[in-house]
């Protein structure tokens, strides 16, 4: 049996025009869905922007994942240059020839009877040129 609505032909449109209620109860019969894909896809591209470039979003991730490696670059670098240090500690605590050699490099200690010469560190000096006197 079929729909008695199915094919029954359309009655032509009225010239007055339909009240409000019923303009809005047609309008939420067939006017719904597409307001609320719309709606869905604004939502998801809303969240989508919020997931790629929110406060929590992946180019922040990215950014200080860069950051994460740096510092464990440097924190590697900073436990190299302890570990060295500390052997230099222990050389100077123990061996003798360490210690001289850093009491004659950095305090210019010499043996009695020894002369040391110390130029200034910044002092270049410029190659005579011929026929020019000092």
């Amino acid at each position: 049996m079929q729909h008695p609505n199915l094919f029954t032909p359309k009655k032509e449109a009225a010239t007055e025009p339909l009240p409000l209620s019923q303009r809005a109860a047609a309008w939420l019969q067939q006017g719904w869905r597409p307001a609320g894909t719309v709606f869905a896809v604004a939502l998801a591209l809303a969240f989508a922007w919020s997931v790629v470039n929110g406060r929590h979003g992946l180019s922040t991730w990215y950014g200080q994942r860069s950051q994460e490696k740096q510092l464990k670059n440097e924190i590697q670098q900073l436990q190299d240059e302890n570990a060295r240090l500390k052997q230099h500690v222990d050389r100077l605590k123990s061996d003798p020839d360490a210690i001289e050699h850093e009491a004659r490099e950095k305090l210019h200690y010499a043996r009695p009877g020894e002369v040391i010469y110390s130029l200034p560190p910044d002092v270049k000096q410029k190659p005579a040129t011929p026929g020019q006197e000092r």
